[in-house]
């Protein structure tokens, strides 16, 4: 038996450590693993006797890129727990602010992380250098607008403390986001000149069968609340997800791995809202997609950097009109009432389905806690699109075939942790 391995030190665009090897018999590929190795960080348990009140800040803390996703479903499984109802202009404000994390999160990941990757660089600052600085300070600006909309409303731009159980703690004057609004304005003409460089891009001709799982709201295109549907038929509440959706752990990861109950991968994440909710995208993204060759149907994994780009261009309008529609209220939080109860909350973060779900003590204090992220859910599917996407060029140079693996993980944009990253890929021939 002979082993080649091909390793990749500090692949500085994937978040986190992980690796990846593949087994080859007789010229076919027999089993595939993606292993996250990252040491397990316990917010679940921290999670344990703490007040309701502190689960939006703990869980902010998760991650970096995305911690509105954490706070939005931590205080909706809270309130579902305490029996509260939250207004409509709060419920508009949160939406908001996810918008704001929407544009910087999509546009970080499409521009500097994944493009290039199909533009032959080894990083954004070479594509910078080598004629693409005007796409690069265009996503720059992008993002820094995004960012602002999560200052305004959230109170900073990296983990933001505004977010409270049952509301807000201080509602933002109409004058502030107002303000916002001019940059978002103009934001508008640069996000659709970032969905028409993604359409620019050439793209493997590679597509699955996924089922695909997101929310869906009535009529809005999912972000802060919805059902939870797929293309299999699946329409059931938030908090039936535990009945059809299962966490599993397997030997080469420490991260829990996402399956339905049949035991099947599913994919979340941008193709999998695309695909179940493109009819409620605005007239202006659906417009921009069609010009960038998105049909309304897509399966193509490595066109997710075109449908993030086209959900960053929504959000921009999104962000525009909600602001437009602010009205300041007062009081920014409805009154708590601890008690026991149990709680499940699943909003949609950049990357997927976010779920969340807790189970309060008598004094509101919280007993058990389970947090599943889009990545874990992922990653049964990343293993499947690393074995049929290979498969074919197994004959091709070792380089070549890592660096199509090293893509094709980063369609899923995973968020293993903001730490130092790795991936080995070790090929197995046998």
């Amino acid at each position: 038996m002979t082993e080649t391995t091909i390793k990749v030190d500090m692949l500085a665009r994937v978040e986190g450590e992980g690796a990846f090897k593949v087994v080859v018999r007789d010229g076919r590929i027999v089993a595939t693993e993606f292993r996250i190795f990252e040491p397990p960080r316990f917010f679940e348990a921290f999670l344990r006797g703490r007040d309701h009140s502190e689960a939006p800040d703990i869980t902010a803390r998760i991650c970096g890129i995305c911690p509105v996703a954490y706070q939005m479903s931590a205080v909706q499984a809270m309130e579902m727990a305490l029996g509260v109802e939250v207004s409509q202009p709060a419920r508009d404000l949160r939406r908001l602010l996810y918008c704001g994390e929407w544009i910087e999160s999509h546009v970080l990941h499409a521009a500097m992380l994944h493009a290039p990757d199909f533009l032959g660089y080894a990083s954004a600052i070479d594509m910078a250098n080598d004629g693409h600085g005007d796409t690069v300070r265009l996503a720059l600006e992008l993002k820094k607008i995004g960012n602002s909309i999560v200052s305004a409303v959230g109170g900073r731009e990296i983990h933001p403390i505004n977010v409270k159980v049952g509301g807000w703690w201080k509602a933002p004057r109409k004058s502030d986001l107002m303000a916002v609004r001019d940059d978002l304005l103009r934001a508008l003409d640069l996000a659709e000149a970032f969905v028409d460089f993604t359409a620019g891009l050439s793209f493997p001709d590679k597509e699955r069968d996924y089922t695909l799982v997101s929310l869906k709201h009535e009529t809005d295109y999912p972000m802060y609340e919805g059902r939870i549907v797929s293309n299999r038929g699946l329409d059931i509440g938030v908090e039936a997800f535990n009945a059809h959706f299962v966490e599993n752990h397997v030997a080469h990861s420490n991260a829990l791995q996402g399956r339905t109950a049949a035991g099947e991968a599913y994919l979340t994440g941008p193709v999998a809202r695309y695909n179940l909710c493109h009819d409620q995208l605005s007239e202006r993204a659906r417009a921009a997609a069609r010009r960038a060759g998105l049909d309304a149907r897509c399966l193509n994994p490595y066109r997710s950097i075109t449908i993030r780009a086209v959900e960053a261009l929504f959000a921009v309008e999104e962000a525009i009109r909600l602001i437009e529609a602010y009205e300041e209220f007062d009081p920014a939080c409805v009154d708590i009432v601890p008690r026991a109860g149990v709680g499940m909350g699943a909003t949609e973060a950049p990357r997927g389905l976010l779920y969340h779900q807790y189970a309060l003590a008598g004094d509101g204090s919280i007993e058990t806690a389970q947090i599943v992220p889009p990545t874990a859910q992922n990653q049964p599917s990343i293993e499947a699109d690393l074995e049929s996407f290979i498969a074919d060029v197994l004959d091709r140079p070792e380089e070549e075939i890592q660096l199509l693996c090293e893509q094709t993980i980063r369609n899923y944009d995973p968020c293993i942790s903001c730490a130092t990253h790795f991936l080995d890929l070790t090929i197995d021939r046998g």
